[in-house]
């Protein structure tokens, strides 16, 4: 891959706003996932649950 110095007009057409889009995106997916277990796990009458480090919660 050859580099190469990029001219004043080339440097002012260059935007960066697709981290924060992608960024935000994948909050908001992610606090979609978590409303989804969150819902599910209050809402059975009986279950159980493992979190890493041995953690494990039964309820009935």
């Amino acid at each position: 891959m050859k580099c190469r110095i990029l001219t004043e007009k080339e440097m002012t057409q260059i935007s960066g706003g697709e981290v924060i889009t992608v960024s935000a995106v994948m909050a908001v997916l992610c606090a979609a996932v978590m409303a989804v277990v969150i819902y599910r796990l209050f809402m059975s009458k009986k279950g159980t649950a493992a979190v890493p480090g041995g953690w494990k919660f039964t309820w009935n």
